[in-house]
Order: C-alpha cells, then sequence, then structure tokens
C-alpha cells in the first residue's frame, strides 16, 4: 500500500455565499493528493508523459458525508490499496481539523500509450516505482 497525507486550505473561491465548499472543487482536491503521492515516490507526471505515458481519468467516485468550510485546514488522505494492472486506484479521505469525516471518494486512471492513444498495461517505469509497496515480485 501506498499513503500520502496533504493539507489544503479551503480558499474563498473555493465556496457559496455560505461558505462551503462547492462541490466540484473536491476532484480538484483529490488531484493535489494524488499528484503529491505520486511525487512523493518519485514520480512526476512530466517524466511519465515524456516516457510516452498518459494517465486518464478512468473512474471517479465521491461521497459528501459534511460540508467542508472556508479557512478550514483539510486533510486529505490518498492511498493506493492495490496493485495496478492497466488501471491505477487512488481512494481518498478528507477530514477537517477536528478529524470529521467530510468526504471519501476514488478515481481510477488507465495507462494510454500517448503515441498510439491505446490502453497499456502497467509500465516498466511505473511498476520499479510502485513494485517495493506492495509483496509483488518481478
Amino acid at each position: 500500500m501506498i499513503k500520502n497525507i496533504t493539507e489544503i486550505r479551503v480558499r474563498y473561491c473555493e465556496t457559496d455565499q455560505m461558505g462551503i465548499v462547492n462541490n466540484a472543487n473536491y476532484p480538484i482536491y483529490y488531484e493535489i493528493g494524488r499528484t503529491e503521492l505520486l511525487r512523493e515516490i518519485g514520480l512526476k507526471y512530466t517524466e511519465v508523459e515524456a516516457a510516452g505515458i498518459m494517465m486518464p481519468l478512468a473512474d471517479l467516485y465521491i461521497q459528501f458525508k459534511a460540508p467542508a468550510l472556508y479557512d478550514e485546514i483539510l486533510t486529505l488522505t490518498t492511498e493506493v490499496k492495490e496493485y495496478p494492472k492497466s488501471k491505477i486506484r487512488f481512494d481518498y479521505t478528507i477530514k477537517n481539523s477536528k478529524g470529521d469525516l467530510l468526504n471519501t471518494g476514488y478515481s481510477s486512471l488507465a495507462f494510454v500509450n500517448i503515441a498510439t492513444k491505446r490502453p497499456m498495461r502497467l509500465p516498466q517505469m511505473i511498476q520499479k516505482v510502485i513494485q517495493p509497496f506492495f509483496l509483488i515480485k518481478a
């Protein structure tokens, strides 16, 4: 399993007139967590793309439990719990500073060859970085 914890402060522009985070911001928060998790383990999107691999969004699920509010510090936990094959799934939880669960969700990203635009199995460069986090032998 791979895990990252990222803090996000809710900005005014992300809220409605009631000071509640607009639902459309959660996929953006998820992307922040996903990017930070990959960066923390040594994978940068720019390097993955330079190697000829795209990772488009295949699935997105969000479950709202309670609202996030303006100026709160949110704790976003991002996890990869399963060894990827042709997709990689990221699971998310968002809590406020009191520890209240605000949101859960997941997204799956496919591996696609940039040149052919065709799906592909887990690319070797990603496999080398991810493999040590799982009990998988090469």
